[in-house]
C-alpha cells in the first residue's frame, strides 16, 4: 500500500469522496453530519492523504491543523473492495505519525455513535484514542463520539 498526499483531482478519490458523502447522509441527521466535501478538503489548514495498490484506490484519510498543537482526523475511508484488509489502520497509522512529525500534541476526531459506527470505533480505541468531550467546535450531539489521544 502506498499513501501520497493527494491534491483532490482525480476521479477515483473525488467518487470515494461521494461515497463517502452518501453513506454518512444515510446514516446521519443533516445537523449531525460533520463529513466534509471536495471543497471542505482543499483548505490550507488540511492535509488528504490516499492509499493506493497500484492503479487501485483503497481508502483515504485527512489531517485538520486546528492550531495550539491540536490535530483532527477527517474523512477516513476505505473503499468497499477493501474493508477489513488493513487499510485504515495503515492510513490511520500514516496520519499519526505525520501528526507526531509536524509536533501536534494532540489529535482528536468525532465519528457516529450509532452501531454502524462501532468498527471505526473500536479501531481508534485500539490507536489508544478515548472518548473526549465535544473538542474545536463542535458541540454535543447524540449522533456523534468525541475522541481523542496525547501524541
Amino acid at each position: 500500500m502506498e499513501i501520497i498526499i493527494d491534491d483532490l483531482t482525480g476521479p477515483e478519490v473525488a467518487e470515494l469522496l461521494n461515497e463517502h458523502l452518501r453513506s454518512m447522509s444515510a446514516q446521519s441527521p443533516p445537523e449531525s453530519m460533520h463529513a466534509l466535501d471536495l471543497e471542505g478538503l482543499r483548505r490550507p489548514e488540511i492535509t488528504f492523504w490516499s492509499a493506493w495498490d497500484g492503479k487501485e484506490l483503497l481508502g483515504c484519510g485527512a489531517l485538520k491543523d486546528l492550531g495550539g498543537g491540536h490535530g483532527e482526523l477527517k474523512s477516513m475511508r476505505t473503499a468497499t473492495a477493501h474493508l477489513r484488509k488493513g487499510v485504515a489502520r495503515g492510513i490511520l497509522r500514516h496520519i499519526v505519525a505525520e501528526a507526531k512529525r509536524r509536533g501536534f500534541t494532540r489529535l482528536s476526531l468525532e465519528t457516529g455513535s450509532m452501531a454502524s459506527f462501532e468498527p471505526a470505533r473500536k479501531l481508534y480505541e485500539r490507536f489508544g484514542f478515548d472518548y473526549c468531550a465535544p473538542f474545536a467546535d463542535y458541540e454535543e450531539d447524540p449522533n456523534s463520539a468525541f475522541m481523542t489521544r496525547a501524541l
